[in-house]
């Protein structure tokens, strides 16, 4: 495990062209990427066959919800990062709803060390947001491993609802960095909520969480970050009309984001699958999905996330309305995306634009996100031509399902390379799950942000 590597004839997703050829990883980085291959093994690096793999950059995760501390029923950070690995994707975001929240220095200290502990990839986290936390929100200005602010203007975990303008107002003038926002209005969601009470039917969900709930929490963040001239990140877009309005009114501040889950199912797997779909935002609508495909394609939408948000089964089986929100998605995101591209929905290309140079955009990650010399040796090789049915017994997550299950998917990630040392492997014919196959805690950093 030296990051020493060479990966030979693969099919390289490079930012300008897709060619074959090799690329070798030298103490951790790209060293040299060879369009056409020749390149000679040397004796103190492995040397990977990837005949007939695209070889892609790590994915990135920029929204997670790893869970710990407080729920490791439901994920830590290591098992959390070993599914993260299994999925393609070599760096992840987590997010700060945890329990107790993570609103302070310390807590950000120590999520930092325990990823380095036990995961094994790339970590990167959120500080939440408070009415009144905004000393801490400053305090942690340019420090490694913390990738921006969190804040939730609807229904959130302990006291990170942020929803009084005087409160939200503090926030945006007085910290740097990027704000990321849940987008849902507390007043409205509150004031419909009587409305659906006594409804025990899945789709309700969507209903009384509607577009307009969405789109008034998407308006206001953005005029906030306007009026102070801060960066904001839109999170888990789900509505065609926020889409569309961010379209003709983001500008050069806001950014985006939209989750597999929502451009994959709509109204008719929400009453399938049940409640293994519900989420917040929800899954909405055939026309919404359509808009979003749009929006990703023209631009206005940056990047993917998943929002692998885990619950067990045993919570779900409450049933609407007493099951929790959240969904698992890291290890799935990249197949997902990549089947979407075999089956003519957009291009390998536009996926690797979308899930690993988008996030390291947004974020401002160093030598992220793209196959250049320089830059980071973090890789995956995924096969597009084997399609594979997978079951929840095919999961690294700890809640061991998926949204997915029995669907058929191609571009599983066949090898997953973090600073040059193979992390994660699958064989043709061999399990859907894969291999692990390094210890936790001897590869991954916490992330560096512009």
């Amino acid at each position: 495990m030296t990051g020493h590597l060479l990966v030979q004839n693969a099919i390289m997703v490079l930012p300008n062209r897709v060619v074959e050829g090799d690329l070798r990883i030298a103490s951790g980085r790209i060293a040299t990427v060879a369009p056409g291959g020749g390149l000679t093994p040397t004796s103190s690096e492995t040397v990977i066959d990837g005949t007939g793999l695209h070889l892609l950059p790590g994915a990135i995760d920029p929204q997670v919800h790893f869970r710990e501390p407080g729920q490791p029923e439901k994920e830590d950070l290591g098992s959390g990062s070993r599914a993260a690995a299994a999925g393609g994707v070599t760096a992840f975001l987590d997010m700060p709803n945890n329990n107790p929240v993570a609103t302070t220095r310390a807590s950000m200290d120590a999520k930092i060390a325990s990823a380095a502990a036990n995961g094994v990839t790339h970590h990167g986290f959120f500080i939440g947001a408070t009415p009144n936390n905004v000393a801490d929100l400053q305090s942690i200005a340019g420090m490694d491993g913390v990738c921006g602010i969190k804040v939730f203007m609807g229904s959130s975990t302990g006291d990170l609802l942020v929803h009084q303008q005087e409160h939200l107002e503090n926030i945006f003038a007085n910290t740097g960095g990027i704000i990321a926002t849940h987008a849902e209005d507390e007043d409205r969601l509150n004031a419909r909520k009587p409305e659906f009470s006594q409804r025990t039917d899945v789709a309700a969900h969507a209903e009384w969480r509607d577009v307009d709930t969405a789109l008034i929490a998407t308006k206001r963040a953005s005029a906030l970050a306007k009026d102070h001239d801060h960066r904001l990140h839109v999170l888990h877009l789900t509505s065609g009309a926020e889409a569309d309005w961010l379209a003709a009114n983001k500008g050069d501040l806001i950014t985006t984001e939209v989750c597999p889950q929502h451009l994959t199912f709509d109204q008719n797997d929400v009453e399938e699958r049940g409640v293994r779909l519900q989420m917040n935002p929800p899954i909405r609508y055939t026309e919404d999905k359509d808009t979003l495909w749009k929006r990703l394609k023209d631009g206005t939408i940056d990047c993917i996330a998943t929002d692998h948000a885990p619950h067990t089964l045993e919570a779900k089986s409450a049933g609407f309305p007493n099951a929790p929100s959240g969904m698992p998605g890291v290890e799935t995101a990249l197949p997902v995306m990549l089947t979407h591209a075999r089956a003519g929905k957009c291009s390998v290309s536009d996926v690797v634009r979308w899930m690993c140079a988008g996030p390291a955009k947004v974020y401002g990650m160093e030598n992220k996100g793209s196959l250049i010399e320089g830059y980071d040796g973090d890789l995956t090789l995924v096969d597009m031509e084997t399609k594979r049915v997978i079951t929840d017994a095919d999961t690294w997550t700890r809640v061991g399902w998926t949204p997915y299950a029995g669907m058929e998917l191609t571009g599983l990630p066949m090898w997953t390379i973090v600073d040059g040392t193979p992390v994660h492997a699958r064989t043709v014919g061999g399990s859907v799950r894969g291999e692990a196959l390094v210890a936790p805690g001897s590869v991954g950093r916490a992330l560096k942000f512009a």
